[in-house]
């Protein structure tokens, strides 16, 4: 009789325990569907780099001024991360992205009706305040729902989309553009869009009730947040990850340093290689802090960026130094998020959309930034970002010991 009983006590021990634990996502529909997400998101911000030309022509305005049609973009998909990115502690994660991409499939498709340049700059910030709903949230998303074995590997996979989305975005656009015209690159991500908010619902665990209490409350936690010593500095130097990456490809494009069609979509996709193996090494370079990581990063790529400046390397050298410059970058932005991670306790979703805030305030300078530098030529470019990066890498050196007092 004893035996039956303690055989129910440890079958209603591990019923308890099972109930305890929280509800796990599945690994590989996730995983599927948030880096087909990140990559259509993100690369938003890319796929007008190679119409730029087009764009221009039909709007009777000069090649450069079309790189605000980028950085709008950035600047509004930046501002919506503050926006949704705490929300999603009070109304759910999937309430928040399924909503956001829906709308997206909106506003996308207005970008491709635009009649002209400040039409189509207002639609832009629009379009990138709506997508804005998927990064912040997917992290915090992942860092709660996917199982602790596979986080760091999932996060990895997801920020290298969004490294992954420029090279990615920028064929597809090109490809799509000389097929059917510039409109036709909206067309189809407003229609990819659609897709994904049906996957997302589909893939993503159901929210609970919403919490009942002010949407307000939601944001007092970003000035304790900002005050934190382990992570204001580290926001001041997040910009340059992302700031460098956008601006070296600008920087290509708008430089003529690559002549020919052909041979810069050839230069867009030697990049890949690095984006696909990064994530594949990152057991191995988990070993190492994460702080750390972003420092090596750092460090790597500004060494790349200045020797890009001094060599001034045909199309070859060129793509062989792209591949390592985006290995480094690649290293580096999973581990800032990491970082912000280990470090922001309780307001894990808050710290994590200030992140990403930074991120694509970086990257939507980054087009500024090469437009400004790029007639002084390529290699003052490069030099430029070889020193933001160097700045960057000491701040995060000075912070790698910081404690996680965001709670």
């Amino acid at each position: 009789m004893s035996s039956g009983n303690t055989r129910i006590e440890e079958r209603n021990g591990s019923l308890e325990a099972s109930a305890a634990e929280p509800a796990y996502a599945p690994l590989g529909p996730s995983l599927l569907v948030f880096v087909i997400t990140a990559v259509l998101a993100t690369g938003q911000m890319y796929a007008v780099i190679p119409v730029m030309d087009a764009m221009a022509a039909a709007w009777h305005v000069g090649t450069s001024s079309l790189t605000w049609m980028a950085s709008a973009f950035g600047f509004g998909y930046a501002g919506g991360f503050v926006l949704f990115g705490p929300l999603a502690d009070r109304f759910g994660h999937r309430r928040i992205v399924v909503t956001g991409i829906a709308a997206t499939t909106v506003t996308t498709l207005l970008v491709a009706c635009a009649p002209g340049l400040g039409v189509g700059i207002a639609l832009r910030v629009l379009q990138g305040v709506t997508v804005a709903a998927f990064p912040p949230t997917a992290l915090s998303y992942i860092a709660e729902r996917i199982h602790p074995r596979h986080r760091m590997v999932t996060t990895t996979a997801v920020t290298t989309s969004f490294l992954a989305s420029a090279v990615i975005a920028q064929v597809a656009s090109q490809a799509l553009a000389s097929a059917f015209g510039w409109r036709a690159v909206f067309v189809a991500g407003a229609a990819a869009f659609a897709v994904m908010a049906v996957a997302l619902r589909a893939v993503m665990v159901a929210d609970l009730p919403p919490k009942a209490t002010s949407p307000l409350a939601a944001y007092r936690a970003i000035p304790r947040t900002l005050a934190t010593p382990g992570l204001r500095l580290l926001y001041l130097a997040t910009p340059a990850v992302f700031g460098s990456f956008v601006a070296m490809y600008t920087g290509i494009q708008l430089s003529g340093t690559v002549k020919d069609g052909q041979a810069l979509l050839a230069l867009r996709a030697s990049s890949l290689p690095a984006m696909i193996l990064i994530p594949v090494l990152t057991p191995w370079l988990s070993r190492v802090p994460h702080a750390l990581r972003v420092v090596l990063g750092m460090v790597l790529a500004a060494a790349v960026t200045v020797t890009t400046g001094v060599l001034a390397p045909g199309t070859g050298g060129l793509a062989a130094l792209l591949l390592v410059f985006v290995a480094a970058i690649t290293v580096a932005t999973p581990a800032m998020v990491a970082t912000v991670a280990e470090r922001s306790g309780a307001a894990r979703s808050t710290a994590l959309s200030l992140s990403t805030f930074c991120f694509f305030v970086g990257a939507s300078l980054g087009p500024q930034v090469a437009r400004a530098l790029v007639g002084h030529g390529f290699g003052a470019l490069m030099y430029v970002l070889s020193g933001v990066l160097a700045v960057a890498a000491v701040i995060v050196f000075v912070t790698r010991r910081a404690p996680a007092t965001a709670d």
